[in-house]
């Protein structure tokens, strides 16, 4: 009976090892004649993968950039000066496991503002004349440890970078980027090795390393080298290999054991999580369509990097094509198991509802829970609304076609609001959220944080309440203070979104005046004191004619009752569409006395309803002294209530978009 027992877990605890061996040989460490040490490889399963630029020559790089050595730390990169490479490509060196070091000094240049963090004692040394004089603004970022502190520095170009080394005498390691590489928690390190918790950013470990203890050379990881005591002489050795040979095979043993028993808890924790979510999944709509893990590998060309559109907080959004008829579709692989939730949430709004101005769930993928969940949805191939405001695709958009997104947008939230019921509250609308397709119709998108109203329309409670959420610059003051949540807390969100299209501006910009951050408070002082061609965009050259004028003071004035602190003083979203749906279809006319109020020293006017908009309903409109009045307070609430920061969500916009607003970027 006990040979029986002792060959079945010879047998079990054999095969099972191979089996962990064979995952383990899944990357492949070989660049020619070079063979990469753990963790790093040349193949997707290598923890973390680099590119085998020249197997001729054994050279090998990340992105573009050459790797000069790989260390127990850091990864070294050369990185040449350049005049004209774009200030995203420094994306390349921040990566799921590795990032910028807080001793890379990163020197950009064509710079709108210098940067006010940091120090870079070596920046009158890395800057020099090559360039010429058109690229004499430059900025040198130290602790640039997040892509987003490059992104929102206000410069174009990607000059160059060093690495400061604080000796007793500063030295500089110019055109040399280090890198800071970590894994994820657990490490899988050796008897003899400690794990070591990597901080590049934030207030919580980025991940780990493994370090040999005192006396054990090696890198410390199971799947590596390991650690091995130090050199010593002959007789030592021998006696140490006599003494300790029992215990280093015991020591063998249990670490196998450890690590079969890791390996098998891995994999039945895998398979709990697979089923965990496909129950949520049919919880949460049994209409969304289903794709294998092979179509979106083949969709993707297997994940492939050239195909990625962008990287958000909760992963990765890559451009693919599915089906015989090559459909273009975004193809969102999240990897963040916090945001399974608003995952689900998502997928049971958007399938639930039907709309032409609300993005499109295509289906979903989960045969590989490892890799997260996939989800896959309508490609809108001319990216989103802030995109074209703050200039990043292309010439700016004109007035009539900002107006018609307006209108569309504006569409798609009323019928959220008064068409579903229970109705929905999107509680992020924004113009990263705004997806246009080819002809520039808008599409709501990101429905992450949207959440049910009451069913019953008549019940005397018109507000939920729950825990403000949201992106910084939209949210509902009075939301934010109360914690009260209803339709009208979509409707200040949209107001903001129709200023961005007046004015061309941020929702938030620390680059304005300190009172002129919030783009709501910059909106309320100026429309309230009847300023508003003061902020207007001046590409959109509102007195070109009479028409543009008065519509775009129409929209200035409609988004300031929009902006109301006081959600029932505010306008429904129905009530907005219609107004908006009649300043485009108005065409101009000319306006009786008394139908515009004066705007101030500019000597232009600011135009209300048309005439027959006046008819058809009460005039909702206040006089210049109420509007002032009103303003004066709206303002003190907005600075004073109106958050700067509300939750994750600000960690995923950091001035870039996030991953859903990602699914519009450009398929060409």
């Amino acid at each position: 009976m006990h040979s029986l027992f002792a060959l079945f877990f010879f047998f079990f605890f054999f095969f099972g090892f191979l089996g962990l061996e064979a995952a383990v040989e899944d990357c492949n460490r070989s660049c020619g004649s070079y063979t990469a040490p753990y963790p790093f490889g040349f193949s997707d399963g290598c923890s973390i993968p680099l590119n085998c630029s020249n197997p001729a020559s054994s050279t090998y790089s990340i992105g573009d950039f050459a790797v000069l050595n790989l260390t127990q730390d850091a990864i070294v990169v050369d990185v040449q000066p350049s005049c004209n490479r774009p200030v995203r490509t420094a994306s390349t060196f921040f990566g799921q496991n590795f990032a910028l070091s807080n001793r890379t000094g990163v020197l950009l240049r064509n710079c709108t503002r210098r940067h006010s963090g940091g120090n870079c004692s070596a920046e009158s040394v890395l800057i020099d004349d090559q360039c010429g004089t058109n690229y004499e603004n430059a900025t040198c970022f130290l602790n640039a440890t997040i892509m987003t502190d490059l992104t929102s520095s206000g410069c174009d170009v990607f000059y160059t970078s060093g690495v400061l080394y604080r000796t007793s005498v500063l030295s500089v390691d110019l055109n040399t980027a280090e890198l800071a590489w970590w894994l994820p928690e657990p490490c899988n390190c050796s008897p003899n090795a400690y794990s070591l918790s990597v901080w590049v950013n934030g207030t919580s470990p980025s991940g780990c390393r493994c370090k040999c203890r005192y006396g054990f050379h090696g890198d410390g990881f199971v799947n590596g080298t390991g650690c091995q005591r130090g050199s010593s002489d002959g007789s030592i050795r021998k006696f140490g290999s006599l003494i300790g040979a029992g215990i280093i095979a015991g020591a063998s043993t249990m670490a196998a054991l450890v690590l079969f028993y890791c390996w098998l808890r891995r994999r039945t924790s895998m398979t709990r999580k697979r089923e965990s979510l496909r129950r949520l999944l049919s919880e949460a709509s049994s209409t969304v369509p289903l794709y294998s893990y092979k179509d979106i590998e083949k969709a993707t060309d297997d994940f492939s990097p050239e195909r990625i559109l962008g990287t958000g907080a909760y992963g990765t959004v890559y451009r693919g094509e599915l089906g015989s008829s090559a459909r273009q579709v975004a193809i969102k692989l999240i990897k963040n198991r916090d945001s399974v939730e608003q995952v689900m949430n998502e997928i049971k709004l958007v399938s639930s509802v039907s709309h032409p101005n609300l993005v499109r769930l295509l289906g979903c993928c989960m045969e590989q829970s490892s890799k997260g969940l996939i989800l896959v949805y309508e490609c809108m191939p001319n990216g989103t609304l802030a995109q074209h405001l703050q200039r990043q695709r292309g010439p700016a958009l004109p007035w009539t076609i900002r107006l018609a997104i307006a209108v569309d947008t504006a569409k798609a939230i009323a019928y959220l609001h008064s068409s579903v019921r229970p109705p929905i509250f999107h509680r992020d609308i924004k113009s990263s959220n705004i997806l246009l397709d080819n002809h520039y119709h808008s599409k709501v998108a990101d429905f992450g944080l949207s959440c049910m109203g009451l069913a019953d329309s008549a019940t005397s409670q018109s507000h939920i309440s729950t825990a403000p959420q949201g992106t910084p610059g939209y949210v509902d003051p009075q939301y934010h203070q109360n914690f009260h949540l209803s339709d009208k807390s979509d409707v200040y969100s949209f107001g903001v979104v129709l200023m961005e299209i007046v004015t061309g501006m941020k929702a938030v910009d620390f680059g304005r005046q300190q009172s002129e951050v919030n783009l709501a408070a910059l909106a309320v002082d100026r429309i309230g004191r009847g300023r508003v061609d003061e902020i207007v965009d001046p590409f959109l050259e509102p007195h070109r004619d009479a028409w543009t004028l008065t519509s775009v003071h129409k929209v200035a004035e409609l988004a300031f009752r929009c902006l109301a602190f006081h959600r029932d003083m505010r306008p429904s979203m129905t009530e907005v569409a219609d107004d908006l749906e009649q300043i485009k279809l108005s065409g101009w006319a000319p306006a009786e006395d008394g139908a515009l109020l004066s705007t101030g020293s500019s000597g232009s006017s600011f135009c209300f309803s048309s005439a027959s908009s006046v008819a058809e309903r009460p005039r909702r409109a206040a006089s210049k002294i109420q509007r002032l009045a009103l303003a004066r307070s709206m303002i003190e609430v907005v600075n004073v209530e109106s958050p700067v920061s509300v939750q994750d969500p600000w960690l995923s916009e950091q001035n870039s978009p996030s991953a859903n607003s990602l699914l519009g970027n450009a398929i060409h």
